[in-house]
């Protein structure tokens, strides 16, 4: 059986996860109601539902189960990544501005990039290489 984990809801890692899903999903209706370059428009899915996987990953305390792989890296090295190409989408569909809606998901695209650098960092803090936990840190946020 499956537990929940209802503190990660209540974390700031989980406040950022939800917080990235719903500003890609609004660039994602912006890019759609305009027609945008197809690849705007992919990114951004793509970034929704890697970001709603991890969510999952996390609050269903999945990265227990699936021990193969160190999860919050692996979640780290997404967010960096996709920061990268959203800041790129980010500036090329504001550079465009034949459409408001496309600029307007190009703003998006760059408050997502900035989103995905802090999601990062607050990982990569939290990340220990070889060194024993502190007492009193729980790895479930």
């Amino acid at each position: 059986m499956v537990e929940v984990n209802y503190l990660f809801l209540h974390s700031v890692r989980g406040g950022l996860k939800i917080a990235r899903m719903l500003v890609a999903f609004m660039a994602i209706i912006c890019f759609a109601v305009n027609r945008s370059h197809e690849a705007f428009l992919a990114l951004v899915i793509i970034e929704f539902v890697i970001t709603l996987l991890f969510f999952l990953l996390y609050l269903l305390n999945l990265q227990k189960k699936l021990n193969f792989l160190f999860w919050p890296l692996a979640d780290a090295f997404n967010s960096l990544v996709g920061a990268l190409f959203l800041f790129i989408v980010g500036l090329c569909a504001t550079v465009i501005k034949t459409v408001v809606e496309t600029l307007v998901g190009g703003v998006f695209c760059l408050i997502l990039c900035a989103l995905c650098i802090i999601d990062a960092a607050f990982l990569l803090r939290k990340i220990t290489f070889n060194q024993g936990a502190p007492a009193g840190d729980d790895d479930n946020n």
